[in-house]
């Protein structure tokens, strides 16, 4: 048998000479090491969950702190490598250490199997619930806080475990390169460009149209493709019952939101056919009972969960609200397939509602209202091209506005890479037509 080591007898001389002392230290030292690992189990959530608006807020900072989370977010297989390296040395240190506390108090074989049960299980709570889960619960609620108080300690860390982080994250490229090459991550342009490729001769335009929209259906959000407050038809809640009658005769809905002094204050949604069977009324006829309830879903939400909305709740329409709970637009289901099938035309659509016309191969009238969605797809063009000068804006007008940065007169010329557009008409609030010139 082996001669103990140096450190364990002078572990057993402390215990002999003052064992209170021994396991009050041993103690402190457990919670600290909990405390730690549980620090760095947050870590690795406060960094890795900071948003674009997080880290704008760090570039504009002068706070040291700040400046080094985006430092350590520069590399950020490395912060990794240093979170889960300093996490399990700590993880380690405390089962290393409880077990030898655990002995030093039982201090009998007999027990042995019994005590490693019970020493595992109860590590094993302490470190997945006070050193992963509480930590990394609060971290997602406070990423950006939380990750200004571990930056410096991370980042002095990762200076002193590069020696192992290197390797395995060279190591983990190697085995990241082979798992990429059998994987079939693709890009929505990638698609596109498939779509290209693939599609033979015998493939309509309108085949590669829906196979298109099918690929963007999931990245559309409802303001995307709502229509706008301007354009929306609703009644008056106070109208009698034979304006009301006169104004459904003129615009041909089967469904029209009916509002209380402002279009802000929907107060449900009108279908025509549930005035049939009082069709004879006289014009006190109290319609307003038939009003059904409205559904209202935000500008944000998706276009394919939107469809499943739908079809749960059995409705063909939705009004759109913005973040006050103001109306922002209004959806319908034949907006939602659009998306997918193309134009859908029926008896009450007439040619002079649409939103532009074709001069030439290369030039276009367009309203200013027509949204980027309808544009990109009408000109053939990737909503991308859009992206990094759109802004918040999701129509043609909007989106001028934002490259001119000022409303501009008529006939003023705004380009942008290969698009020019001239201002055709505006008022003294809008755009409202566009003259639009794509060659190349």
């Amino acid at each position: 048998m082996e001669d103990p080591s140096p450190s364990i007898i002078l572990l057993a001389n402390i215990a002999e000479n003052g064992n209170h002392w021994f396991y009050i230290i041993n103690t402190l030292l457990m919670m600290f090491l909990l405390m730690m690992s549980a620090l760095v189990s947050g870590s690795e959530v406060a960094f890795f969950s900071l948003s674009h608006d997080d880290l704008a807020k760090c570039k504009t900072s002068n706070q040291p702190k700040e400046q080094t989370i985006l430092e350590l977010l520069k590399n950020p297989k490395r912060l990794l490598a240093t979170i889960l390296i300093l996490n399990n040395f700590i993880n380690v240190g405390i089962v290393t250490l409880s077990t030898y506390l655990t002995w030093e108090i039982v201090g009998t074989k007999e027990t042995e199997g019994l005590l490693v049960v019970t020493l595992t299980a109860i590590v094993t709570f302490l470190i997945v619930f006070y050193g992963e889960i509480v930590p990394k619960v609060y971290a997602n609620q406070n990423n950006l806080s939380f990750a200004a108080r571990m930056a410096f300690p991370l980042n002095f860390s990762a200076k002193i475990f590069s020696p192992i982080s290197i390797p395995l994250m060279s190591l983990s490229g190697i085995i990241e390169k082979r798992v990429e090459q059998k994987g079939f991550s693709v890009s929505i342009d990638e698609l596109h460009q498939a779509l290209e490729i693939t599609a033979d001769k015998d493939t309509t335009e309108e085949e590669k149209g829906i196979l298109k929209g099918i690929v963007n259906f999931g990245t559309l959000s409802v303001r995307q493709v709502m229509k706008s407050r301007l354009d929306i038809t609703a009644f008056d809640f106070d109208d009698d019952y034979h304006k009301l009658m006169d104004q459904i005769n003129k615009n041909g809905f089967s469904r029209i939101p009916v509002y209380r002094d402002t279009i802000d204050k929907i107060e449900g949604v009108l279908y025509v056919k549930d005035l049939l069977p009082y069709i004879e009324k006289e014009e006190n006829f109290e319609w307003q009972t038939l009003l059904r309830p409205g559904f209202f879903v935000p500008e944000s939400k998706k276009v394919d969960s939107l469809l499943k909305d739908f079809q749960e709740k059995r409705v063909h329409m939705a009004i759109v609200v913005d973040e006050y709970g103001g109306t922002s637009g209004l959806i319908t289901l034949e907006d939602v397939i659009e998306e997918i099938v193309g134009e859908i035309n029926d008896e009450f659509d007439e040619d002079i509602d649409v939103a532009y016309n074709k001069l030439d191969e290369y030039t276009y009238i367009f309203e200013g209202r027509t949204s980027l969605n309808d544009f990109c797809k009408i000109i053939n063009e990737e909503p991308s091209t859009f992206e990094e000068v759109k802004g918040e804006s999701e129509s043609l007008g909007g989106l001028i506005l934002e490259i001119n940065s000022k409303l501009p007169r008529t006939g003023e010329k705004i380009k942008f890479k290969n698009f020019t557009f001239t201002v055709v008409a505006v008022d003294q609030k809008r755009i409202k037509r566009v003259r639009v010139f794509t060659k190349n």
